[in-house]
């Protein structure tokens, strides 16, 4: 019995010390984890440290660096937060186990903000000391620990009072005059305003949401209630939107682009379509500040350009749509346009036939990529390193660049590509890119840069003010009639202008909202966002 004592013993001290030794792995395990989570997590945040600062250097002309950085910046939200949960998984192992704790280095946080306010929470100091129990002790100091936190929105009722007063004389009644408000059915006021049409149009969260929000606020605002408001503060900002198209179509050089909106149609939705005409002189060092103007339409015939700019002669930016020809028929009234057509449309043609990423994505042998594509893009890309070097410079400067350095790419450029089609079929894909960029007077249009220093190489300065529609489509699903889709375009108008001249779409509305009604007309323009900024920094200075 002994020996089976002792041998019971020993094979419980073997299963402790093995179930230990799993404790210490399965630890070890969960720290290596957290180890691998933090180094992804730091390569990443790296990555994309190194892609901003390239885009700081080399300027915004690159879409496809944008939307990379987009992509890097969510991919790093998931790997943060997957190494957060990692390293508290190996902090949880370590307390059961002697190995020693894992803990992650984190980049240096910035301090919060001066202007916040501090709220001093204090733990009551001991009266006695720990160590000896002694009630003589002295304050030496303390340590503060900055917490943030968020207050949540707060709802106020004004009460705008008018006292009345009667005359004992003539006994009539004197009253203030009633305030001017935003709106014609003023109960909301102007940050709410502000509040409602940004949150439609600049963060795409439609009226109904939006309702059920303040509801769980405990502010019950009906959706026919808030609707009603968007279509008063239209008209009301319908000045600010005209000063702002006439400053559009004073350009004498435009970007035009358009994108496709669903519209809710009987039995389903349908493709409509929004367009954005930008003024944006900033690349080639203009004075006039940058604006937007856009315009909605229930599909994409020819007649909608001719209407959106009916009047207007000059150069636009564009792609290849053929609905924009009749602007450039030699007996328009008043005159021809030019047609300046974009680069970044033309090298994604090639970029798609050269993608080695994108082709083992799909499943496709790396081999598949054409080797004449991946020239092509070579050398469209040495045309856009010239670009990218002039960016900023004024006109002349610009022209006698493009002059001594871009002009020798382009012509071996053209002479490449005629010489590499000669040998294709023409159903080849390369082919056809080609193709697209020599089809009628298409190289003209595509080499107009070359004699003209305002014109940029792309039309990326219309397709990034239309990005914002491109993720709203997401979530506002689809425009409910014609005419929401003409209130978008006008809204649309405004914040995106806003953007581009760097101020807060937000606070600007509110401002203009508040003054517009107590303004006559030859004021409104000091309140178009160029003007207001400059205003703003007067006071502030």
């Amino acid at each position: 019995m002994s020996g089976t004592a002792s041998e019971i013993a020993g094979l419980r001290a073997a299963l402790a010390a093995s179930e230990a030794r799993a404790e210490a792995a399965e630890s070890e395990l969960a720290q290596a984890r957290a180890v691998v989570s933090t180094s992804e997590a730091m390569i990443k945040h790296l990555r994309l440290e190194i892609a901003k600062l390239r885009r700081e250097q080399y300027g915004r002309s690159s879409e496809r660096r944008a939307r990379l950085i987009d992509q890097m910046e969510l991919h790093l939200e998931e790997l943060e937060a997957a190494a957060t949960e990692d390293e508290l998984a190996a902090e949880t192992a370590a307390r059961t186990t002697p190995v020693a704790g894992f803990q992650r280095r984190r980049p240096a946080r910035k301090p919060f903000p001066e202007h916040l306010p501090r709220e001093r929470v204090v733990i009551p100091a001991p009266t006695a000391c720990s160590c000896c129990g002694s009630d003589r002790i002295v304050k030496m100091g303390e340590d503060v620990t900055d917490t943030l936190e968020i207050i949540p929105r707060q709802w106020k009722v004004v009460q705008t009072i008018r006292e009345k007063f009667t005359c004992r004389q003539c006994e009539k009644i004197s009253q203030a005059p009633a305030p001017f408000h935003p709106t014609p059915r003023g109960w909301a006021g102007p940050n709410l305003l502000a509040t409602i049409l940004f949150e439609k149009f600049g963060q795409h969260q439609p009226l109904n949401r939006q309702a059920e929000r303040y509801a769980r606020e405990g502010v019950d605002l009906s959706l026919s209630g808030l609707a009603d408001q968007v279509g008063a503060c239209a008209a009301a900002l319908a000045p600010v939107h005209a000063l702002i198209r006439d400053h559009v179509l004073a350009a004498s050089r435009l970007h035009g682009d358009d994108t496709t909106v669903p519209l809710l149609a009987k039995g389903g939705t349908k493709t409509a379509r929004l367009w954005t005409y930008v003024r944006d002189d900033r690349p080639f060092a203009g004075g006039a500040p940058p604006a937007a103007l856009f315009h909605f339409s229930r599909d994409r015939e020819m007649a909608h350009p001719n209407r959106h700019l009916a009047g207007w002669q000059g150069i636009l930016q564009a792609d290849a749509y053929g609905g924009y020809n009749d602007l450039y028929r030699v007996d328009r009234d008043p005159g021809p346009v030019e047609s300046a057509l974009c680069w970044s449309h033309a090298r994604r043609k090639f970029f798609e036939l050269a993608d080695i990423k994108g082709t083992v994505r799909k499943g496709k042998p790396a081999h598949d990529i054409s080797p004449v594509a991946l020239e092509a893009v070579t050398r469209i890309d040495a045309i856009f390193d010239i670009e990218r070097q002039i960016n900023g410079l004024d006109a002349m400067s610009r022209l006698a660049a493009r002059q001594r350095l871009a002009r020798p790419l382009v012509e071996d450029l053209h002479d490449w590509m005629r010489t590499e089609r000669d040998t294709m079929s023409r159903h080849n894909p390369v082919a056809k890119a080609i193709a697209y960029m020599f089809k009628k007077d298409r190289w003209e249009a595509f080499t107009r840069f070359l004699k003209d220093g305002q014109i940029c190489l792309t039309n990326n300065a219309a397709e990034r003010a239309l990005r914002g529609v491109a993720l709203g489509r997401k979530s506002w699903l689809f425009a409910g009639s014609e005419r929401g889709g003409d209130r978008a375009a006008f809204m649309y108008s405004l914040i995106v202008t806003a953007k581009m001249n760097d101020i807060d779409p937000q606070d600007w509305l509110a401002d203009v909202l508040a003054r517009l009604p107590d303004m006559t007309a030859s004021q409104v323009p000091t309140l178009l966002p160029w003007n207001w900024q400059s205003q703003k920094l007067r006071q502030a200075a």
